[in-house]
């Protein structure tokens, strides 16, 4: 470690005490604690050119090791469980991931264990041993096409006829464009639609970004929780009841079937209230068996709130003095939102 790095960790070790000092006051112990949950989707090994945002191994670590030195960081379902209880320690924290990447288990996983953490991974069953989500179908398309402009006339996106994509920003922009016009088609509609830009791409797609069986198996044999993230991971909003209420019913069972146990976790997909899933799917996910459920509205969770509809928040700073602060923040907006 050279002289200015010695400074920086130095600068942020003399920061810590402030903080938890704040964030005790803001997260007591006891019937009025309150509950962060943070939230991750990839941990990469190098960074994206295209998605430079994306958090890659160091920069998790550093996460890890400021978390861990803030805050009491619990299983989710034990936090939660003690929230309703009202013993919770100060300073309670969960971590969960989304969606199912391998990257949770090869990259993410030995680095919790190397801090000592635990968290909890809601995967999208219909993606395990070699699926790809939609999404990334899409990004892959466009990151592997060989054209410089690609033509997607007559595939039923409004506003979207040719693209540019021979650099890296217009390849961005594009994909930017793409998602944010089929994320919320219809079922059936967006999977045309995915489809066709696959196809008009003609790129080789990769079909080892999600989880094997055996690597989720792994995640719960270190220890790790694992939830259920419906099997395709469709805006529920969007579906008609019965068709949702099987999306959380056909993920449960197949974890329980791979696992062996109970799964009591939900997170509801994108995961917006209101937008992304309604009151009714709320109902559902009782119905369906579990026990509670994480959004992405940001917040902090207490006792006596829906432990269906659990708030969820991650600063995307990368000062150290910053991330905490926005935490802080983030526990403070909730306080005040009383």
């Amino acid at each position: 470690m050279n002289g200015a790095s010695r400074s920086a960790a130095s600068t942020g070790a003399l920061l810590d005490t402030p903080l938890r000092y704040a964030l005790s006051k803001l997260s007591p112990s006891g019937a009025q604690a309150r509950l962060s949950v943070a939230i991750f989707h990839r941990v990469l090994v190098e960074p994206d050119p295209l998605f430079p945002e994306e958090i890659v191994r160091g920069r998790f670590d550093s996460i890890c090791a400021w978390l861990a030195a803030w805050f009491n960081v619990m299983a989710l379902d034990e936090a939660v469980a003690r929230m309703e209880q009202g013993s919770l320690p100060e300073r309670a924290l969960a971590i969960t991931f989304d969606d199912g990447y391998a990257d949770n288990h090869d990259i993410a996983l030995p680095v919790l264990q190397a801090h000592g953490l635990c968290a909890t991974f809601f995967v999208a069953t219909g993606y395990l041993d070699g699926g790809r989500m939609w999404n990334d179908t899409v990004m892959e398309s466009v990151r592997g096409c060989t054209q410089a402009r690609l033509a997607l006339g007559g595939l039923g996106l409004p506003g979207i006829d040719v693209l540019t994509i021979d650099t890296a920003a217009s390849r961005r922009s594009a994909i930017d464009a793409l998602l944010s016009a089929i994320k919320y088609l219809p079922p059936a509609q967006r999977k045309a639609a995915v489809e066709g830009v696959a196809e008009r791409a003609g790129a080789a797609l990769p079909t080892t970004l999600m989880m094997t069986s055996t690597q989720v198996r792994s995640l719960a044999d270190a220890g790790m929780q694992i939830g259920a993230h419906t099997e395709s991971h469709p805006i529920l909003a969007r579906l008609d009841e019965d068709t949702a209420l099987q999306e959380l019913r056909r993920s449960k069972a197949t974890l329980e079937d791979l696992l062996g146990h109970p799964v009591r976790s939900f997170a509801y997909p994108n995961g917006r209230p209101g937008r992304d899933y309604l009151p009714r799917d709320v109902l559902l996910a009782r119905q369906a068996g579990f026990a509670l459920a994480v959004t992405t509205a940001p917040g902090a969770a207490r006792s006596g709130d829906d432990v269906f509809q659990l708030p969820r928040f991650t600063p995307w700073d990368r000062q150290r003095w910053a991330f905490g602060a926005r935490l802080a923040k983030n526990l403070y907006q909730a306080a005040a939102a009383r």
